[in-house]
């Protein structure tokens, strides 16, 4: 149980939620972990199979406050929304964000911001923590491009050149991801990002924890009373969830990136778990999969403190944070939104 933004995160798998007098009462079989006040909530995230009893759904709609329900793996099911509490105009102003490029703008130097930062970070972590083992001075020419691409960011005027500093930046930061890869570099190598299909282990593994990041984005987004499709940097396409892309851009260094080279650094993953198919792409093995999965629940439980929050959180809860403070910042809670720059 946690309590951030207004919101009650509920993460235990056993945990139900009753009423009591206008509090959500939060227990656990016969104990009662807490009682609070449903004026004082605007949302509960409910990561629990035993959900909560139809008095405090009624409540809930009574108060305003959003109740949403996720499997515990993070997966957004639903939401209980009273009549006059359906986040029309939340959404209605996230359509005319997405729709104006100049309103847009600041959201996407945000997302950019985060994600040339924490791609530096990981950078600059290697070449701390494994100094003898790693090209030291190309690390630092391509910390110091990407420092320079960052201040660039301050001074963009439309989205496009927004776009076009954010790809200098991946270009440089992939050109040496093959010196972040420390084992068994005869089978994980890394000379291009190759995704449709994945050509080798390291871009397979990367496209898998992809897709697992940009899912508990999606989850949150819709969690929060966003529209996941409807984005602000990258265009609207049938069927792609821009916005969820935008806010997984921050996260792709330090929660996807980073967890991939642990992975493999470690030994967790090896070329054992990899399959090469007849059209050349490699993918995952059963085994595989099941492996990143293991380990992405538990990194999803190892905690850090939010550098703008300054609240200790899990790594998994780190999406639903960032999509808590950008529908904050859409409603004009918030002066800016404030990208999570990893420390």
């Amino acid at each position: 149980m946690k309590q951030l933004l207004r919101t009650l995160f509920i993460l235990s798998e056993n945990t139900y939620l009753t009423l009591h007098q206008d509090n959500v009462v939060v227990k656990q079989e016969e104990r009662t972990l807490a009682s609070i006040p449903l004026r004082s909530l605007d949302a509960i995230l409910c990561f629990s199979y035993k959900g909560a009893s139809p008095a405090l759904m009624g409540a809930c709609c009574e108060f305003g406050v959003q109740l949403s329900f996720f499997k515990p793996t993070g997966r957004y099911l639903c939401s209980v929304l009273g009549e006059h509490q359906r986040n029309i105009i939340l959404r209605k102003e996230q359509f005319a964000i997405s729709s104006a490029p100049e309103m847009a703008l600041p959201y996407a130097q945000s997302f950019i911001t985060g994600k040339i930062y924490n791609a530096r970070w990981v950078v600059e972590r290697t070449k701390r923590d494994h100094e003898l083992r790693v090209n030291v001075e190309r690390l630092q020419h391509t910390s110091a491009t990407l420092q320079k691409l960052l201040t660039a960011l301050k001074d963009c005027e439309s989205i496009d050149q927004l776009r076009g500093i954010e790809g200098l930046a991946a270009h440089e930061y992939f050109a040496t991801f093959d010196d972040l890869i420390l084992r068994d570099k005869e089978h994980f190598y890394f000379t291009e990002r190759s995704r449709r299909p994945p050509l080798d282990p390291m871009n397979a593994l990367l496209s898998f924890i992809y897709v697992l990041l940009q899912s508990s984005c999606a989850s949150a987004l819709h969690g929060v009373g966003l529209d996941p499709y409807a984005g602000f940097m990258h265009t609207d396409r049938p069927g792609r969830a821009s916005l969820s892309l935008d806010v997984m851009e921050e996260l792709r260094p330090c929660l996807a990136d980073r967890f991939a080279l642990t992975l493999v650094n470690t030994g967790v993953i090896q070329y054992k778990h990899f399959e090469t198919q007849e059209n050349g792409s490699v993918l995952l093995s059963e085994l595989g999969r099941k492996t990143v999965l293991t380990a992405w629940e538990k990194r999803k439980q190892e905690t850090i403190t939010h550098p703008f929050l300054q609240e200790k959180i899990s790594w998994g809860l780190l999406p639903y944070t960032q999509a808590l403070l950008l529908a904050r910042t859409i409603r004009g809670d918030l002066d800016a939104y404030p990208p999570f720059l990893w420390k």
